[in-house]
């Protein structure tokens, strides 16, 4: 199934139903496609073919779907980039994709500006805004009747394998991954778990995750092939998502544990109406079990979903149910259940997931091992890297399975340090720190925290007479990294323990700092 076809199916089913709501602006599934199909065809008029990237940095908003449909209609590769990243992040994927299209917010045209002359080949620069110098076009300037006679290829079935999207994800070394995934990726996992637009079933979806998170992409999609109305917070903020929620009546929302915990605690939270909500699916980060069971004692006739996955694997790939977040009954049911809700549940049905040791051998249930994963939606490599799909993917999580299925996580095979829903690589971090003056060695690793899962904290070793302070170095990486980067505490030590090849036993720090 092409991509293409989760909007075209909607559009057929449920043309006049709100597809989406961005600041107030209503659109209708038959308004959608068509704007999808007219921008489609100006993006072919200039130049656009199979393959080209289309880039696009903003905060959640009805255009960027029109972009991805656009895109897809083309068989060109969406590129959504991290709108919270600095002008030094952006830099690399910008330059690893070689756009031929940015699209970009008002607040990231100058960013976009400086970067875009380090590419080699012509790239378009458009803008949302209506404020735009010679270098820039106007959005909607591309709807334009000029180019609504320029017909576009047709799609075929083989064009179900190609390239749908580059999702940048940290790698393993520091370096930014750009996550191939096709067609598959997303349609796959819709197939298999949720049902197409129904005229008799009318449901609106709060999004609030942004869409260059897998989870975010794939929860739009998603609510795209079932019909519903996705209502667009553009950034998180717990007061306006109470606002949001109470205004449009919303029955289903995807949130990360900090964002529920901030909605839990936000002061003014019994004054607003929740009843419409009917679900709330969680993941990203780890889920504090205090923070889930006031939720689910706090709105006790609304549904539960952990959902646990990575941009590697296209979203989600296990999952407990919300029977699980049932927590009455007999006592040792409901103890079997709240043990439950310390795992991330089991497999979905279009995923085979397995606990593998060094070798790739199965383990039986109960032993460690690191978490493997095959399926039709795994990426297709890493751009730039490799560009096929492997047949046990290595999540790079350690946990176990017990017998009933349900797999606990034990850690993270690599240092990865997952804050908010976001993954922070130590070695980015590492690297920033060291490149300050009066800094001769730096160790990142993540402590626990109980509203952001984790938290960033760095272990600094001083050159000899240096005047540096923690104040100057939280300044200084201010400047150089997105906000969920950096450092909230800077700890001074004379010398990092290393092993006898040089490698920092971050092991030693951590159980140093109380954390082990």
């Amino acid at each position: 199934m092409h991509s293409i076809d989760i909007l075209n199916l909607s559009a057929a089913i449920v043309p006049s139903r709100i597809a989406t709501i961005s600041e107030g602006q209503h659109q209708s599934y038959a308004e959608l496609l068509e704007r999808s199909n007219q921008l489609a065809k100006s993006l072919h008029a200039m130049g656009i073919v199979p393959g080209d990237r289309i880039i696009v940095l903003d905060i959640n908003s009805t255009q960027q779907l029109e972009i991805y449909f656009a895109a897809m209609l083309l068989n060109a590769i969406f590129v959504p980039l991290n709108f919270r990243a600095r002008s030094e992040e952006l830099n690399y994927p910008i330059s690893l994709t070689t756009p031929k299209f940015i699209f970009s917010g008002l607040r990231y045209t100058q960013i976009v500006d400086d970067l875009s002359i380090n590419l080699d080949q012509q790239t378009f620069l458009v803008s949302f805004g209506a404020s735009v110098d010679g270098n820039w076009i106007n959005y909607e300037s591309l709807f334009d009747s000029e180019h609504k006679g320029n017909d576009i290829p047709a799609i075929s079935e083989s064009d179900d394998e190609n390239t749908a999207a580059l999702l940048f994800t940290a790698g393993t070394t520091g370096s930014p991954k750009a996550v191939n995934l096709n067609h598959h990726s997303f349609t796959s996992f819709m197939l298999s778990s949720a049902e197409p637009a129904d005229p008799d079933i009318e449901e609106k979806t709060l999004l609030s995750l942004p869409l260059y998170h897998i989870a975010g992409l794939q929860s739009a999609l998603t609510s795209i092939f079932s019909g519903r109305t996705i209502v667009f917070q553009k950034q998180f903020e717990a007061r306006e998502w109470l606002q949001i929620v109470e205004k449009e009546k919303v029955q289903r929302v995807l949130l990360v544990p900090t964002m529920l915990k901030q909605v839990l605690e936000h002061p003014d939270r019994s004054s607003y109406d929740l009843s419409s909500v009917e679900l709330i699916t969680y993941g990203g980060a780890p889920m504090p079990i205090s923070v889930i069971e006031k939720a689910i004692a706090d709105m006790p006739k609304v549904s539960f979903i952990n959902a646990f996955g990575q941009t590697e694997t296209g979203s989600t790939i296990t999952s407990v149910p919300p029977e699980d977040h049932v927590l009455k009954g007999p006592s040792h049911l409901v103890e079997k259940r709240r043990k439950h809700l310390a795992s991330i549940g089991k497999p979905l049905p279009d995923i085979e997931v397995k606990i593998i040791d060094e070798d790739g051998v199965e383990l039986p249930h109960g032993e460690v091992g690191e978490i493997a994963a095959s399926g039709d939606r795994l990426m297709q490599g890493y751009w730039g890297e490799n560009n096929h799909r492997v047949k046990w993917l290595r999540t790079g999580d350690l946990g176990y399975m017990d017998a009933d299925g349900y797999i606990y996580l034990q850690g993270r095979k690599k240092d990865f340090i997952k804050r908010g829903g976001e993954m922070v690589s130590p070695e980015e971090v590492e690297t920033v720190l060291r490149a300050y003056p009066g800094v001769s060695d730096s160790a990142v690793i993540g402590l626990h925290d109980e509203t952001w899962g984790e938290k960033v904290v760095a272990v600094v070793v001083t050159c000899t007479n240096s005047e540096v302070t923690e104040e100057s170095i939280l300044e200084y990486v201010a400047e150089k990294l997105a906000r969920y980067k950096r450092p909230e505490k800077i700890i001074f030590i004379d010398t990092l323990p290393r092993n006898e090849l040089g490698k920092v036993l971050k092991k030693d720090l951590r159980s140093w700092l109380g954390a082990e």
